[in-house]
């Protein structure tokens, strides 16, 4: 599997990006619907930038870390406010399309928006569901790992690892070895401690 880090300073040009591209199609939205979790940073910003105060989110289960589920879920429904409003659904990736298919089908479900539109950060071609709005295509697949989700990618890919890591040097060493994963070195030295602890609690 291939990996790619995200920075905080590259996530935060890729939302400015993502915001051009809907603010420059004249679609304003008047209501922003975070896919939880991922969708809770994008979805933040772009409603700072759009200057909107009517931000709530969604939250569906399909990935731990890289693992995915068998199917996307709603563990927690919810009505949400969207009918007759223009409603933007945010999430961070379109990976294989079901997180915004069953998305789109709990929205059908508490009103008719007068325009829903989806937007993402990273779409990937081997999706299912073609965003409206992307701020970057993804033609060779591989794991996005973004800054708010490392701790949890990385106990997912040492997990993996045979053997696992038995402590932290081991960790970091074999992590861009047997990966390709690249982290900043300030980052690994912060959570290769947690990511250790988070092992250690599952065996």
């Amino acid at each position: 599997m291939d990996y790619e880090y995200i920075s905080w300073n590259h996530f935060y040009r890729l939302c400015g990006r993502l915001y051009h591209r809907v603010s420059g199609s004249g679609f304003e939205p008047q209501l922003i619907v975070a896919i939880a979790r991922g969708g809770y940073p994008v979805a933040r910003v772009l409603a700072d930038f759009f200057g909107s105060m009517n931000l709530i989110s969604l939250k569906i289960e399909h990935y731990h870390g890289p693992d995915k589920l068998a199917r996307a879920t709603i563990p927690y429904p919810r009505p949400l406010p969207v009918d007759g409003r223009r409603v933007l659904l945010v999430d961070d990736v379109s990976d294989s399309g079901d997180t915004f298919a069953v998305a789109m089908e709990h929205i059908a479900q508490h009103g008719t928006p007068a325009e829903l539109r989806t937007a993402v950060l990273h779409h990937k071609t081997t999706s299912s569901q073609v965003p409206d709005y992307y701020a970057q295509r993804i033609v060779k697949w591989r794991w996005v790992t973004y800054p708010w989700a490392v701790v949890e990618d990385l106990t997912t890919i040492a997990g993996r690892m045979s053997p696992v890591p038995a402590g932290e040097g081991e960790l970091v060493a074999r992590l861009s070895a047997e990966t390709g994963l690249r982290l900043p070195q300030r980052i690994l030295a912060e959570v290769a401690p947690i990511v250790m602890q988070r092992l250690a609690d599952t065996r």
